[in-house]
């Protein structure tokens, strides 16, 4: 099987974690990486036995060995690299948000679609084995038809580092909503295999990041005293298409009694299911009683649970990609959305 030559963009501390990924898959390696940050480029390259360093993106797109790029960086940047990459020819994994706005990201789906490319985004939390299990036992009907669904993910004091470019609007686009609301809402979205939304409320609040409260330490970025100008908590109301309804909440910094929740509830005719811990439930047995049960075991489409895994195996025609290109389009619409909702204060209808 051919090997799969990445090259990595971003030498941030998630670069650490992919290049793990792409190393522990037999038909992936990391060939080549480039930050502007040089300490961080030698750091990441040393850890990881990566060959080669560049100073430049540029030199990773021109590079004829490296098959695909990953790209880690400031959202401010996903799409001028992402479709750089594209127009040299290479497969792409960006990582979340999509971009800074749908017409960014839109661009980016219609380009790899004219190139022949494979464009995928990393939305990890879509290879999670309870996930896949919810997933599939949807498909299956198993709780009927699905009218509301949940998503959260709330952290007590988890911002990334105070005075970074996450807290930026101009280089971060918006905030806890961007960062960890995304993974919350694809996931849901991805369970219950429905992305076609038609109206959007939402209303975000920045109380704790602009006091220099809340700090969480998560990243490898230098403090530069940017200033804290986006939301540090999110709430976010979605009418599908079909009238299921989905609500999501996302903080980095809130009064919560867990230090982290992240959790996906989606409500059936015939049953319900809980993300964490991974939870069933129904009707029981006999009549009026009711079961609810811990799902522990069941076949799992994709045992690796790794997007990395996903992508190579993809490329060799061996799996779907889990990261369709126009879902990722359709779940960065609802963002773009929430972000007018909330500077609004009014409902915003989706074509």
């Amino acid at each position: 099987m051919k090997i799969i030559n990445f090259g990595f963009i971003g030498a941030g501390k998630i670069a650490g974690f992919s290049a793990a990924s792409v190393a522990s898959h037999g038909s992936g390696r990391v060939v080549a990486i480039q930050d502007v940050h040089l300490s961080r480029t030698e750091e990441l390259q040393k850890e990881h036995n990566i060959p080669k360093a560049y100073a430049t993106a540029e030199e990773i797109f021109a590079d004829e060995e490296i098959d695909a790029v990953y790209i880690a960086v400031p959202n401010k940047f996903h799409a001028s690299l992402a479709l750089a990459a594209l127009e040299a020819g290479k497969h792409v994994m960006l990582e979340k948000p999509f971009t800074m706005n749908a017409d960014e990201a839109r661009a980016v789906v219609d380009l790899a679609k004219q190139k022949g490319l494979v464009f995928t985004l990393g939305m990890n939390q879509r290879f999670l084995a309870s996930g896949q299990r919810i997933r599939e036992m949807v498909r299956n009907g198993t709780i009927g038809d699905v009218y509301h669904a949940k998503a959260q993910w709330l952290r007590r004091a988890g911002i990334p580092k105070l005075g970074t470019w996450f807290g930026n609007r101009a280089l971060a686009g918006a905030g806890a909503i961007n960062d960890i609301g995304v993974h919350a809402l694809d996931l849901c979205l991805h369970l219950i295999d429905n992305f076609d939304p038609v109206t959007v409320t939402a209303s975000t609040y920045t109380k704790f990041g602009d006091q220099g409260l809340g700090e969480g330490g998560w990243g490898l970025s230098d403090k530069e005293d940017i200033v804290f100008d986006v939301d540090d908590f999110a709430s976010v109301f979605i009418r599908m298409r079909d009238g299921c309804s989905i609500t999501l909440d996302a903080a980095w910094a809130c009064h919560v009694p867990e230090g982290s929740l992240f959790n996906v509830q989606l409500f059936g005719t015939k049953g319900g299911f809980c993300l964490d811990p991974l939870k069933y439930c129904h009707p029981g047995e006999p009549e009026g009683e009711y079961a609810v049960e811990e799902i522990l075991e069941s076949p799992l489409p994709m045992t690796h649970c790794d997007r990395f895994h996903n992508f190579i195996n993809h490329l060799h025609g061996m799996e779907e990609l889990t990261v369709k290109p126009e879902e990722a389009l359709a779940v960065q619409i609802i963002l773009d959305a929430a972000g007018e909702s909330a500077r609004t204060g009014r409902e915003v209808a989706i074509a």
